[in-house]
Protein backbone atom coordinates (compact mmCIF):
# COMPACT_ATOMS: atom_id res chain seq x y z
CA UNK A 1 0.00 0.00 0.00
CA UNK A 2 1.43 3.57 -0.74
CA UNK A 3 -0.05 6.06 1.27
CA UNK A 4 -0.09 10.19 0.59
CA UNK A 5 0.32 12.33 4.25
CA UNK A 6 -0.30 15.88 3.97
CA UNK A 7 -0.04 17.67 7.39
CA UNK A 8 -2.24 21.02 8.25
CA UNK A 9 -1.28 23.35 11.44
CA UNK A 10 0.57 22.72 14.29
CA UNK A 11 3.84 20.45 15.70
CA UNK A 12 1.33 18.79 17.69
CA UNK A 13 -0.25 18.00 14.70
CA UNK A 14 3.01 17.30 13.25
CA UNK A 15 3.72 15.35 15.75
CA UNK A 16 0.58 12.40 14.94
CA UNK A 17 1.53 12.29 11.06
CA UNK A 18 4.98 10.83 12.07
CA UNK A 19 3.01 8.80 14.34
CA UNK A 20 0.69 7.68 11.16
CA UNK A 21 3.83 7.50 9.38
CA UNK A 22 5.19 5.21 11.44
CA UNK A 23 1.84 2.96 12.11
CA UNK A 24 1.97 2.32 7.85
CA UNK A 25 6.07 2.07 7.72
CA UNK A 26 6.06 -0.74 10.31
CA UNK A 27 3.30 -2.99 8.50
CA UNK A 28 5.20 -2.75 4.62
CA UNK A 29 3.86 0.03 3.52
CA UNK A 30 5.12 3.25 1.60
CA UNK A 31 5.09 6.84 2.09
CA UNK A 32 5.14 8.36 -1.24
CA UNK A 33 5.62 12.61 -2.01
CA UNK A 34 2.53 12.73 -4.84
CA UNK A 35 -1.07 11.81 -4.55
CA UNK A 36 -0.81 10.19 -7.74
CA UNK A 37 1.82 7.52 -6.98
CA UNK A 38 -0.48 6.74 -3.77
CA UNK A 39 -3.46 4.34 -3.48
CA UNK A 40 -4.87 6.47 0.35
CA UNK A 41 -4.26 9.69 1.14
CA UNK A 42 -4.29 10.87 4.77
CA UNK A 43 -4.83 14.54 5.41
CA UNK A 44 -4.10 15.98 8.97
CA UNK A 45 -6.34 18.47 9.18
CA UNK A 46 -6.29 22.03 11.11
CA UNK A 47 -8.87 23.95 12.48
CA UNK A 48 -7.55 27.39 14.19
CA UNK A 49 -9.12 29.29 11.19
CA UNK A 50 -11.74 29.63 8.62
CA UNK A 51 -8.70 29.60 5.88
CA UNK A 52 -6.53 26.65 7.83
CA UNK A 53 -10.37 24.24 6.70
CA UNK A 54 -10.67 26.06 3.45
CA UNK A 55 -6.84 25.22 2.69
CA UNK A 56 -7.75 21.38 3.55
CA UNK A 57 -11.00 21.65 1.34
CA UNK A 58 -8.68 22.89 -1.42
CA UNK A 59 -5.83 20.26 -0.95
CA UNK A 60 -8.24 17.25 -0.73
CA UNK A 61 -9.87 18.80 -4.24
CA UNK A 62 -6.62 18.81 -5.91
CA UNK A 63 -5.42 15.84 -5.19
CA UNK A 64 -8.27 14.07 -6.00
CA UNK A 65 -7.76 15.67 -9.75
CA UNK A 66 -4.83 14.18 -9.78
CA UNK A 67 -5.59 10.78 -8.87
CA UNK A 68 -9.75 9.69 -9.15
CA UNK A 69 -8.91 6.30 -7.80
CA UNK A 70 -7.69 7.73 -4.79
CA UNK A 71 -9.21 6.92 -1.04
CA UNK A 72 -8.34 9.81 0.99
CA UNK A 73 -8.94 10.15 4.82
CA UNK A 74 -9.34 13.62 6.76
CA UNK A 75 -8.06 13.16 10.10
CA UNK A 76 -7.26 15.65 13.17
CA UNK A 77 -9.22 19.02 14.23
CA UNK A 78 -11.27 19.66 11.10
CA UNK A 79 -12.43 16.02 11.44
CA UNK A 80 -13.42 16.88 14.97
CA UNK A 81 -15.72 20.03 13.57
CA UNK A 82 -19.29 19.07 13.86
CA UNK A 83 -22.74 20.07 11.94
CA UNK A 84 -22.18 22.11 8.21
CA UNK A 85 -18.33 21.85 8.67
CA UNK A 86 -18.19 18.05 8.83
CA UNK A 87 -20.63 17.70 6.43
CA UNK A 88 -18.79 20.01 3.70
CA UNK A 89 -15.49 17.50 4.50
CA UNK A 90 -17.55 14.53 4.09
CA UNK A 91 -18.71 15.92 0.56
CA UNK A 92 -15.38 16.56 -0.93
CA UNK A 93 -14.47 14.31 -3.79
CA UNK A 94 -12.52 10.95 -2.80
CA UNK A 95 -12.92 11.55 1.00
CA UNK A 96 -14.01 7.62 2.48
CA UNK A 97 -13.65 8.37 6.16
CA UNK A 98 -13.37 10.92 8.95
CA UNK A 99 -11.38 10.36 11.94
CA UNK A 100 -11.81 12.61 14.74
CA UNK A 101 -8.80 13.37 16.19
CA UNK A 102 -5.29 10.79 15.97
CA UNK A 103 -7.73 7.39 17.10
CA UNK A 104 -4.98 5.09 15.11
CA UNK A 105 -6.96 2.21 14.91
CA UNK A 106 -9.58 3.71 13.24
CA UNK A 107 -7.34 5.11 11.07
CA UNK A 108 -5.63 1.69 10.30
CA UNK A 109 -9.12 0.66 9.33
CA UNK A 110 -9.71 3.11 7.08
CA UNK A 111 -6.68 3.38 5.40
CA UNK A 112 -7.15 -0.84 5.18
CA UNK A 113 -3.56 -2.24 7.23
CA UNK A 114 -3.97 -4.03 10.32
CA UNK A 115 -4.80 -1.97 13.92
CA UNK A 116 -2.17 -1.57 16.95
CA UNK A 117 -0.04 1.59 18.18
CA UNK A 118 3.54 1.28 16.41
CA UNK A 119 6.48 1.60 18.17
CA UNK A 120 7.83 5.35 18.13
CA UNK A 121 10.12 5.99 15.30
CA UNK A 122 13.81 6.52 16.68
CA UNK A 123 13.89 8.73 13.57
CA UNK A 124 11.68 11.30 11.95
CA UNK A 125 11.39 12.57 8.93
CA UNK A 126 12.00 16.14 9.71
CA UNK A 127 15.33 17.35 10.77
CA UNK A 128 14.16 18.64 14.19
CA UNK A 129 12.26 15.77 16.11
CA UNK A 130 9.12 15.87 17.40
CA UNK A 131 7.78 15.09 20.89
CA UNK A 132 4.34 15.72 22.15
CA UNK A 133 3.95 15.69 25.69
CA UNK A 134 0.56 16.26 26.38
CA UNK A 135 -2.75 16.26 24.47
CA UNK A 136 -5.93 18.35 25.32
CA UNK A 137 -7.07 21.70 27.28
CA UNK A 138 -8.88 22.13 29.94
CA UNK A 139 -9.07 26.48 29.40
CA UNK A 140 -12.07 27.74 27.22
CA UNK A 141 -10.95 30.44 24.82
CA UNK A 142 -14.24 32.24 23.29
CA UNK A 143 -12.40 31.50 19.99
CA UNK A 144 -10.79 28.71 19.82
CA UNK A 145 -12.53 24.89 18.80
CA UNK A 146 -9.10 23.36 19.95
CA UNK A 147 -10.65 22.64 23.19
CA UNK A 148 -13.93 21.51 21.57
CA UNK A 149 -11.82 18.81 19.03
CA UNK A 150 -8.99 17.68 21.15
CA UNK A 151 -10.32 17.15 24.58
CA UNK A 152 -9.61 17.69 28.48
CA UNK A 153 -5.81 18.17 29.28
CA UNK A 154 -4.00 14.85 29.69
CA UNK A 155 -0.05 13.94 30.15
CA UNK A 156 2.02 11.42 28.79
CA UNK A 157 4.19 9.64 31.29
CA UNK A 158 7.27 11.32 32.21
CA UNK A 159 9.05 7.95 31.80
CA UNK A 160 7.76 7.35 28.30
CA UNK A 161 8.68 10.59 27.25
CA UNK A 162 12.05 10.09 28.72
CA UNK A 163 12.08 7.44 26.85
CA UNK A 164 11.05 8.23 23.64
CA UNK A 165 13.17 11.51 23.60
CA UNK A 166 16.30 8.95 24.21
CA UNK A 167 15.75 7.31 21.58
CA UNK A 168 15.38 10.24 19.06
CA UNK A 169 18.56 11.81 20.52
CA UNK A 170 20.60 9.09 18.60
CA UNK A 171 19.40 10.68 15.27
CA UNK A 172 17.98 14.21 15.93
CA UNK A 173 20.10 17.04 17.95
CA UNK A 174 16.97 19.09 18.88
CA UNK A 175 14.23 17.65 20.02
CA UNK A 176 10.96 19.39 19.94
CA UNK A 177 8.91 19.51 23.00
CA UNK A 178 4.84 20.07 21.96
CA UNK A 179 1.50 19.45 22.36
CA UNK A 180 -1.69 21.51 22.98
CA UNK A 181 -1.12 23.03 26.36
CA UNK A 182 2.29 22.06 27.49
CA UNK A 183 2.54 24.43 29.99
CA UNK A 184 0.08 22.43 31.91
CA UNK A 185 2.11 19.21 31.56
CA UNK A 186 1.77 17.12 35.13
CA UNK A 187 -0.45 19.21 36.79
CA UNK A 188 -3.27 16.28 37.27
CA UNK A 189 -0.27 14.15 38.56
CA UNK A 190 1.29 17.04 41.00
CA UNK A 191 4.63 18.00 39.17
CA UNK A 192 5.02 20.52 36.53
CA UNK A 193 6.75 21.01 33.15
CA UNK A 194 9.84 22.36 34.53
CA UNK A 195 10.31 18.90 36.47
CA UNK A 196 9.95 17.71 33.35
CA UNK A 197 12.54 19.34 31.29
CA UNK A 198 15.17 18.96 34.36
CA UNK A 199 14.75 15.18 34.32
CA UNK A 200 15.27 15.65 30.16
CA UNK A 201 17.95 17.30 30.74
CA UNK A 202 19.56 15.43 33.39
CA UNK A 203 18.49 11.76 31.37
CA UNK A 204 18.64 12.83 27.87
CA UNK A 205 22.55 13.52 26.81
CA UNK A 206 24.10 15.67 23.81
CA UNK A 207 20.39 17.06 22.30
CA UNK A 208 18.99 20.30 22.56
CA UNK A 209 15.48 20.53 23.62
CA UNK A 210 13.00 23.34 22.46
CA UNK A 211 9.38 24.08 23.59
CA UNK A 212 6.27 24.97 21.63
CA UNK A 213 4.28 27.33 22.37
CA UNK A 214 3.47 27.82 26.19
CA UNK A 215 1.71 30.82 28.30
CA UNK A 216 4.06 33.43 29.24
CA UNK A 217 2.42 33.20 33.29
CA UNK A 218 3.55 29.07 33.22
CA UNK A 219 7.12 29.80 32.79
CA UNK A 220 7.52 28.86 36.72
CA UNK A 221 11.12 29.45 38.48
CA UNK A 222 12.32 25.97 37.77
CA UNK A 223 11.54 26.45 33.62
CA UNK A 224 12.94 29.85 33.51
CA UNK A 225 16.24 29.07 34.74
CA UNK A 226 16.14 25.90 31.95
CA UNK A 227 15.66 28.48 29.25
CA UNK A 228 18.21 30.74 30.51
CA UNK A 229 20.87 29.02 31.97
CA UNK A 230 20.82 25.59 30.26
CA UNK A 231 23.20 26.45 26.79
CA UNK A 232 23.15 23.92 24.37
CA UNK A 233 20.54 22.05 26.67
CA UNK A 234 17.39 24.22 26.41
CA UNK A 235 17.14 26.80 23.44
CA UNK A 236 15.91 30.21 24.99
CA UNK A 237 13.26 30.94 23.04
CA UNK A 238 9.63 31.17 24.06
CA UNK A 239 6.65 31.70 21.83
CA UNK A 240 3.96 32.98 24.27
CA UNK A 241 0.53 33.75 23.36
CA UNK A 242 -0.32 37.19 23.72
CA UNK A 243 -3.60 37.60 21.69
CA UNK A 244 -3.91 41.21 22.66
CA UNK A 245 -2.54 43.68 24.82
CA UNK A 246 -6.12 45.07 25.77
CA UNK A 247 -7.03 43.57 29.43
CA UNK A 248 -10.94 44.19 28.44
CA UNK A 249 -10.40 42.05 25.26
CA UNK A 250 -8.35 39.14 27.09
CA UNK A 251 -11.77 39.08 29.19
CA UNK A 252 -13.82 38.45 26.26
CA UNK A 253 -11.57 36.22 24.71
CA UNK A 254 -12.19 34.50 28.10
CA UNK A 255 -8.21 34.27 28.77
CA UNK A 256 -8.64 34.71 32.66
CA UNK A 257 -5.34 34.22 33.85
CA UNK A 258 -3.22 37.21 33.13
CA UNK A 259 -3.15 40.24 32.10
CA UNK A 260 -1.52 42.66 30.12
CA UNK A 261 0.79 43.55 32.97
CA UNK A 262 1.08 39.67 34.32
CA UNK A 263 2.28 38.56 30.59
CA UNK A 264 5.09 41.66 30.32
CA UNK A 265 6.47 41.23 34.09
CA UNK A 266 6.39 37.45 32.62
CA UNK A 267 8.27 38.12 29.64
CA UNK A 268 10.85 40.83 31.06
CA UNK A 269 11.75 38.70 33.88
CA UNK A 270 13.02 35.62 32.01
CA UNK A 271 14.62 37.73 29.47
CA UNK A 272 16.24 39.92 32.14
CA UNK A 273 18.09 36.61 33.00
CA UNK A 274 19.22 35.43 28.92
CA UNK A 275 22.21 37.01 27.32
CA UNK A 276 20.77 36.05 23.83
CA UNK A 277 16.79 35.42 23.92
CA UNK A 278 14.27 34.58 21.04
CA UNK A 279 10.43 35.74 21.68
CA UNK A 280 7.35 34.92 19.75
CA UNK A 281 3.86 35.05 20.46
CA UNK A 282 0.25 35.56 18.17
CA UNK A 283 -2.32 38.09 18.21
CA UNK A 284 -5.41 38.41 16.79
CA UNK A 285 -6.72 41.38 15.02
CA UNK A 286 -10.46 42.08 15.07
CA UNK A 287 -11.55 40.21 17.79
CA UNK A 288 -15.41 41.13 18.56
CA UNK A 289 -15.64 44.41 20.14
CA UNK A 290 -12.10 45.61 19.48
CA UNK A 291 -11.85 49.51 19.51
CA UNK A 292 -9.28 51.63 18.50
CA UNK A 293 -7.77 51.69 21.88
CA UNK A 294 -7.63 47.69 22.45
CA UNK A 295 -5.61 47.95 19.34
CA UNK A 296 -3.35 50.73 20.46
CA UNK A 297 -2.80 48.68 23.82
CA UNK A 298 -1.66 45.69 21.76
CA UNK A 299 0.64 47.75 19.52
CA UNK A 300 2.36 49.22 22.38
CA UNK A 301 2.73 46.14 24.67
CA UNK A 302 4.13 44.53 21.78
CA UNK A 303 6.91 47.24 20.77
CA UNK A 304 7.47 47.27 24.23
CA UNK A 305 8.74 43.48 24.29
CA UNK A 306 11.31 42.01 23.03
CA UNK A 307 9.94 40.20 20.23
CA UNK A 308 11.68 38.53 17.47
CA UNK A 309 8.85 37.37 15.70
CA UNK A 310 5.15 37.50 15.80
CA UNK A 311 2.38 35.78 14.38
CA UNK A 312 -1.13 38.13 13.55
CA UNK A 313 -4.13 36.45 12.66
CA UNK A 314 -7.42 38.76 12.04
CA UNK A 315 -10.29 37.38 13.91
CA UNK A 316 -12.09 33.79 12.42
CA UNK A 317 -14.96 32.81 13.78
CA UNK A 318 -15.11 28.84 14.35
CA UNK A 319 -17.99 27.12 14.10
CA UNK A 320 -19.49 26.51 18.41
CA UNK A 321 -17.18 28.82 19.78
CA UNK A 322 -18.52 31.53 22.35
CA UNK A 323 -17.02 34.14 20.38
CA UNK A 324 -19.66 33.15 17.16
CA UNK A 325 -22.71 34.82 19.66
CA UNK A 326 -20.32 38.09 20.40
CA UNK A 327 -21.83 41.43 19.30
CA UNK A 328 -19.67 44.15 18.01
CA UNK A 329 -18.24 42.54 15.20
CA UNK A 330 -15.31 44.77 13.67
CA UNK A 331 -15.02 44.97 9.56
CA UNK A 332 -12.63 42.69 8.00
CA UNK A 333 -10.81 46.15 6.50
CA UNK A 334 -10.29 47.19 9.83
CA UNK A 335 -8.84 43.63 11.37
CA UNK A 336 -6.44 43.23 8.10
CA UNK A 337 -5.23 46.94 8.30
CA UNK A 338 -4.69 46.50 12.14
CA UNK A 339 -2.60 43.18 11.01
CA UNK A 340 -0.56 44.53 8.89
CA UNK A 341 0.58 47.09 10.91
CA UNK A 342 1.31 45.24 13.73
CA UNK A 343 3.28 42.64 10.83
CA UNK A 344 5.08 45.59 9.95
CA UNK A 345 6.06 46.76 13.55
CA UNK A 346 6.98 42.68 13.91
CA UNK A 347 9.29 42.76 10.93
CA UNK A 348 11.03 45.60 12.27
CA UNK A 349 11.94 43.87 15.77
CA UNK A 350 12.64 40.89 13.71
CA UNK A 351 15.25 42.53 11.97
CA UNK A 352 16.72 44.47 14.67
CA UNK A 353 17.66 41.43 16.72
CA UNK A 354 19.32 39.59 13.96
CA UNK A 355 21.48 42.83 13.66
CA UNK A 356 21.88 42.09 16.80
CA UNK A 357 23.45 39.06 16.54
CA UNK A 358 25.91 39.58 13.96
CA UNK A 359 29.37 38.38 14.94
CA UNK A 360 27.86 36.44 17.68
CA UNK A 361 27.90 32.74 18.45
CA UNK A 362 25.42 30.71 18.00
CA UNK A 363 24.47 26.95 18.38
CA UNK A 364 23.20 25.63 14.78
CA UNK A 365 21.14 22.50 13.95
CA UNK A 366 21.38 21.59 10.37
CA UNK A 367 17.82 21.10 8.70
CA UNK A 368 18.79 21.48 4.89
CA UNK A 369 21.87 19.94 3.50
CA UNK A 370 22.81 19.65 -0.01
CA UNK A 371 23.17 22.68 -2.26
CA UNK A 372 21.05 24.71 -0.45
CA UNK A 373 22.24 23.96 3.27
CA UNK A 374 20.35 25.83 5.95
CA UNK A 375 20.44 25.65 9.56
CA UNK A 376 18.02 27.22 12.68
CA UNK A 377 20.05 28.95 15.38
CA UNK A 378 18.79 28.11 19.65
CA UNK A 379 16.99 31.78 18.75
CA UNK A 380 15.16 30.71 15.97
CA UNK A 381 16.93 32.68 13.22
CA UNK A 382 17.22 30.40 9.76
CA UNK A 383 20.47 30.59 8.68
CA UNK A 384 22.33 29.88 4.90
CA UNK A 385 25.78 27.69 5.80
CA UNK A 386 29.32 27.91 5.26
CA UNK A 387 32.45 25.63 5.78
CA UNK A 388 32.45 22.03 6.87
CA UNK A 389 29.41 21.07 8.95
CA UNK A 390 27.42 18.37 9.68
CA UNK A 391 24.79 16.60 8.22
CA UNK A 392 21.49 17.29 8.51
CA UNK A 393 19.55 16.69 11.84
CA UNK A 394 23.12 17.62 13.71
CA UNK A 395 24.35 20.61 15.36
CA UNK A 396 27.53 22.78 15.53
CA UNK A 397 28.91 25.91 17.05
CA UNK A 398 29.55 28.42 14.81
CA UNK A 399 29.79 32.72 14.32
CA UNK A 400 27.30 34.35 12.67
CA UNK A 401 27.60 36.97 9.86
CA UNK A 402 26.04 38.96 7.08
CA UNK A 403 26.80 38.50 4.02
CA UNK A 404 24.97 40.34 0.73
CA UNK A 405 21.99 41.15 3.44
CA UNK A 406 22.00 37.36 4.15
CA UNK A 407 22.54 35.84 7.30
CA UNK A 408 25.13 33.31 6.94
CA UNK A 409 26.04 30.89 9.78
CA UNK A 410 30.65 29.86 9.98
CA UNK A 411 31.33 26.53 11.34
CA UNK A 412 33.14 26.57 14.19
CA UNK A 413 33.00 22.81 16.24
CA UNK A 414 30.95 20.21 15.87
CA UNK A 415 28.33 19.85 18.81
CA UNK A 416 26.57 17.14 20.51
CA UNK A 417 28.69 14.12 19.49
Amino acid sequence: MKLFLRTFGCRANQYDSETVRALVEQQGGEIVDAPEDADVAVFNSCAVTAEAVADLRQQVRAAARRNEKLRSVVMGCAAGLGGSARASIAALPTVQAIVHGVDLDTIAQAIGIATGRPVAPARQSGARALLRIQDGCDEHCTFCATTIVRGVHRSRDASAIVAEATALAEHHGEIVLTGVHIGGWGRELGTSLGALVERLVREVSRVRFRLTSIEATEVDERLGELLTGAPGRVAPHLHAPLQSGSDRLLKRMGRHWYTARRYAAAIERIAAAASVFALGGDVITGFPGEREDDHRETVALVRSLPFTSLHVFPYSARPDTAAERLPQLVSGRVSRARAAELRDLAAFKADTHLRSRIGGAADVVVIRDGESRRGLTEDYLDVALEGVTPPRSERFAATLALRDGALIAEARDRLGG
